[in-house]
């Protein structure tokens, strides 16, 4: 015989299940609100640069957005801990760092910092516009520029652990790293389920790249033994040494992303040229933020233009300052105060990429000092062909 159920208490358990539910659900919100959707993943970005390359301006156009947690060049920390290494071995420490970085997980720093951290041990901290905003402090108030100076004195020495909690409530962390001379060694990056990564990969001229470094050198003290392997290298000859080594991990940074390259790479790497940046501000990255999946906001474009068109002439003394300046003109300065005979020498170790990348040569001082001979044309209307990492039909 089939027991019979009363509808009156069928409804009744019914009633009872939902009030459950409800019940359930308000006790669970902090953490999971039943009648919201699932968060939209983050994406992640890794601007990639070399030193002296306009990376921490184009970082600042990462940071200042807020929908962004930024942080500068983390893999510092990996390279003044383990400064007896080489770049090659470095590289593996530097992307398993940055693979958990991306995901807020900033206990993979114990390695590399004092026990007693706090949020200014990060590497120029203040650089990064979220550990100067709530929830960490109250310096910069969401949607605003924040000014370097007021957070190094306001926010100091916060809560390390709070940072876990505000990076998770952006939907794009970026990291600038300028220690990476290939691609290959990001593949399990690329890879991960967990991880939706974008390249941007920041060059500029050569020519332009060695001056400010030669300007800045003793910032380099420690970075230039270990991209070179810790060879012996004649101190006049160290610095085209170092160049040769960016200019040709451009090259194989490019041609691995552009051609014929893993499926999982493709469409997730654009090329940007910074003298591009400095001609077209306002469209170049507003095409960087499409790419990465970023709205443009009008308090941006605002910083954009005062950025791009100042009259600062920058430090010396700092050489990660971002401050107003004409960029079109700072990016040109090389040709007017670097002597002939090292633009040559530069043009020789660095001929491939400068090639591959629309760089021209001079061939005189003359040249040299012609501002009115452009140097850097475009490959076509619209600029590189491969800049997202599209192929080219053959």
């Amino acid at each position: 015989m089939r027991p019979r159920v009363n509808s009156n208490s069928l409804i009744f358990l019914v009633l009872l299940q939902g009030a459950g539910v409800v019940m359930f659900c308000n006790w669970y919100y902090e953490l999971s609100p039943c009648d919201s959707p699932p968060a939209d993943p983050k994406v992640h970005v890794l601007l990639l640069s070399s030193w002296r390359s306009g990376s921490s301006f184009l970082g600042q156009v990462f940071s200042q957005h807020p929908s962004v947690f930024y942080l500068m060049e983390p893999a510092w920390h990996v390279w003044s801990t383990m400064r007896t290494y080489g770049a090659k071995t470095l590289q593996m420490a530097v992307r398993d760092l940055m693979r958990s970085v991306f995901q807020c997980d900033f206990s993979v720093m114990d390695s590399y910092m004092s026990e007693n951290r706090n949020t200014s041990s990060f590497f120029m901290w203040y650089q990064s516009r979220a550990l100067c905003s709530p929830p960490l402090c109250s310096v910069t108030p969401f949607g605003q520029i924040s000014n370097m100076k007021e957070c190094q004195k306001e926010c100091h020495g916060l809560d390390f652990e709070k940072a876990t909690n505000s990076c998770q409530i952006y939907s794009h962390v970026v990291l600038k790293e300028t220690r990476f001379f290939e691609l290959e060694s990001l593949y399990p990056l690329f890879q991960d389920p967990n991880l939706d990564l974008r390249i941007v990969h920041l060059i500029r001229d050569p020519r332009a790249v060695y001056r400010s470094r030669e300007e800045s050198a003793l910032s380099f003290e420690m970075d230039n033994p270990i991209i070179l392997e810790h060879r012996d290298v004649p101190e006049a000859e160290e610095q085209f040494q170092v160049m040769k080594k960016i200019c040709q991990s451009h090259i194989r940074i490019n041609e691995t992303a552009t051609q014929d390259p893993p499926a999982f790479l493709k469409g997730r790497y654009k090329l940007v040229r910074y003298e591009d940046v400095t001609r077209h501000p306002l469209q170049e990255i507003s095409d960087i933020y499409d790419f990465v999946g970023l709205k443009m906001t009008k308090e941006m474009e605002d910083w954009i233009v005062t950025m791009t068109h100042g009259k600062g002439k920058g430090n010396l003394n700092n050489a990660f300052e971002v401050i107003p300046r004409n960029a079109a003109q700072v990016s040109q300065a090389w040709r007017s105060t670097l002597p002939f005979n090292k633009v040559k020498r530069i043009q020789e170790v660095c001929k491939e990429a400068m090639s591959m990348l629309r760089y021209k040569a001079v061939n005189s001082e003359e040249e040299q000092k012609r501002l009115d001979m452009d140097l850097y044309m475009p490959e076509g209307p619209k600029g590189f062909a491969w800049a997202s990492g599209k192929l080219r039909s053959h």
